[in-house]
């Protein structure tokens, strides 16, 4: 016989979609705006890095940062957010989702202001001061995927869980949005009030010192919209699913979901459970033989789908400022001065933000519920692939100067299609189909997995997408496979993507506890006992 669901969790389950339901959303989704906004700014400032302080007295190109230096700078934040999933998502489960959210983000507020401090003047000094602050920026940040996402599909209805989950995952669009936007304002202001010579005219006049401000602002702002929501998550009260589920009191569960929900919910009442066979089966353990029979096969569905969309996304938004300069969207850098140079990255990455990744994201959000997260998933993993391919086979097509705006047309679908795709699916599924005192867990391990992939993209590419020809590398890069291989190489990747897509069940329309199989197994059944009889006044 079919176990009954508990009154408070069929509440959240069918209600109508409320303005706490919103709320949530805001309050989960400006850390997202944060997450996004502090890992992509990166990608803004080094090329301006590099002319700082690693300029070369009578060299013909700007100064860059040497690649071990490069990699360190753009890759140490995942490195700390692969730390911060592991380590939170296993902690929210421990202590529950409400008491480790705050310090995720206090500890990006510090951290982003960190990044733009330097302990001394040196380039050592700046680099290492720059690295460390942001290794333990991403540990916050990496908190916040399992966290927000366990939440927002704890509070979340059946109906819409699907886009309220991947609303809170949209803001990133908005946060990569928002850095570019900055960047080009911060750029303009400081050109238009220090101007100065291209580097091919005055290669020491070319940067001016108050460059120097110009990065550590960018990467300092990324503190505020962290700080704003702060005091709301503060007040969100644990969710009922982890205070029912795991901490076995179903009665302050009610009590606190009457108050969000402003309506009536009684707690289950005091008769003892009977102990069932299922009892023993309930309490099985993460890495127990019971766990990977059940959840096995959707784990390693959900960590490979996120690892392998994780290399293409990142090494793409890593190098894509040197896709923009190979077909000519960006000048060579000796045209230019220190500032213009960000001005022009930024607003590459800007007008392919508003183009393509900010919609990508809320198409998602509009038909995930309607056709599902397995058909979005498969759709996007496809789509990505070919359109990999018609970049790379005839790529150099599109370098010609007449094809470019045809190149950056494909490039931008690509990231259309992985938003309105796998992006989105495999940060919402990890949410919905493990139990309740997995959830973060395991959407942890499945985020970590994808920033794995993210560092071998990042890593990777950096060195994977340089020339061929040793004479035309960028300096101190040895040979690589160039652009086209490369493009070739992520396309493969794509095409693993749809593959291990078939791993993942589709959660559309489903209860959590119906996905996760806590109905069945007796987790449900065992509460009567430990729960006292309550009844919670309506909040109005």
């Amino acid at each position: 016989m079919e176990k009954e669901q508990l009154q408070v969790l069929n509440a959240l389950d069918v209600a109508k979609t409320q303005w706490y339901h919103f709320t949530a959303i805001i309050i989960a989704g400006m850390g997202f705006f944060t997450d996004a906004y502090d890992l992509f700014c990166i990608s803004l400032v080094t090329k301006l890095l590099g002319r700082i302080y690693y300029h070369v007295d009578g060299a013909k190109k700007p100064g860059s940062l040497p690649p071990n230096v490069a990699a360190a700078v753009n890759g140490v934040a995942f490195c700390g957010t692969l730390a911060g999933q592991l380590f939170f998502g296993w902690l929210g489960d421990k202590m529950g989702r409400k008491r480790v959210y705050g310090l995720t983000l206090m500890l990006m507020v510090v951290c982003s202001i960190g990044s733009g401090l330097s302990f001394g003047h040196n380039s050592q000094c700046v680099m290492t001061t720059l690295c460390f602050f942001r290794f333990w920026l991403g540990f916050g940040i990496g908190g916040d995927y399992p966290l927000s996402a366990t939440i927002m599909s704890e509070y979340s209805n059946k109906k819409t869980r699907g886009a309220f989950i991947a609303a809170v995952f949209a803001m990133q669009g908005f946060g990569i949005l928002g850095g570019g936007i900055f960047a080009i304002i911060v750029s303009s202001a400081f050109k238009s009030k220090f101007d100065a010579p291209s580097y091919a005219v005055d290669p020491v006049a070319s940067t001016v010192p108050q460059a120097d401000y110009v990065w550590r602002i960018i990467l300092m702002v990324g503190a505020l919209p962290a700080a704003l929501t702060y005091y709301s998550r503060m007040k969100m009260p644990e969710t009922a699913r982890y205070t029912a589920l795991v901490a076995k009191d179903t009665a302050q569960a009610a009590s606190d979901m009457s108050k969000v929900m402003q309506m009536d919910i009684e707690g289950e009442g005091a008769k003892p459970a009977e102990p069932t066979p299922s009892d023993s089966v309930s309490s099985y353990g993460l890495l127990s033989k019971e766990f990977f029979s059940r959840h096995g096969t959707h784990l390693l569905g959900t960590t490979s789908t996120w690892f392998l969309l994780d290399i293409a996304f990142y090494s793409q938004n890593l190098f894509q400022k040197d896709i923009f300069s190979a077909i000519g969207w960006i000048p060579p850098a000796a045209t230019m001065n220190a500032l213009e140079e960000v001005f022009r990255i930024a607003r590459a990455q800007t007008l392919i933000a508003l183009c393509s990744t900010v919609p990508g994201y809320w198409f998602t959000v509009a038909f995930i519920d309607r056709i599902g997260r397995f058909a979005i998933q498969l759709m996007g993993f496809f789509f990505m692939t070919v359109f990999m391919f018609a970049l790379a086979i005839p790529y150099h097509h599109w370098t010609l100067k007449d094809n470019r705006i045809g190149f950056v047309v494909l490039y931008s679908l690509t990231f259309f299609f992985a938003n309105f795709g796998p992006n989105a699916t495999t940060f919402v599924v990890p949410a919905e189909i493990f139990p309740a005192r997995f959830r973060s867990t395991c959407h942890g391990i499945s985020s970590a997995a994808g920033k794995l992939g993210a560092m071998v993209g990042a890593f990777g590419f950096l060195y994977l997408a340089q020339n061929q020809d040793k004479n035309k590398t960028e300096a101190g890069y040895p040979p690589g496979i160039g652009v086209k291989n490369s493009l070739l190489l992520l396309g493969a990747l794509n095409f693993l993507g749809i593959l291990f897509t078939f791993l993942v069940p589709e959660a559309k329309g489903k209860s959590l506890e119906e996905m996760s199989g806590e109905i069945d197994d007796g987790t449900i059944g065992q509460l009567g006992g430990q729960t006292s009889s309550s009844t919670t006044k309506s909040c109005v």
